[in-house]
């Protein structure tokens, strides 16, 4: 993705974006990073934070994404793949 590590775009929560009306003209920051995410084709989406976990969530349901494109946290991934 194009804005990661130091120039990383958080999905908004910990800046209680989670619980804020819509700002009119704007797009919730969730989608913009979701939309972000769904462009680089992957089908699976990782995060290692609990509000990104719920706002990403949110966002692939919105783009009605939820069949194909999964949303896991870091350390689920780490243990699907241990031996």
């Amino acid at each position: 993705m194009e804005r990661s590590r130091t120039r990383g775009f958080c999905c908004g929560a910990g800046g209680a974006q989670m619980w804020k009306e819509d700002e009119p003209g704007r797009k919730r920051i969730n989608i913009e990073r979701t939309e972000e995410a769904l462009e680089t084709g992957a089908d699976i989406i990782a995060v290692n934070c609990p509000y990104c976990m719920t706002m990403m969530t949110d966002g692939v349901k919105a783009k009605e994404k939820q069949e194909t494109v999964m949303v896991y946290d870091i350390s689920e991934l780490i243990l699907q793949n241990e031996p």
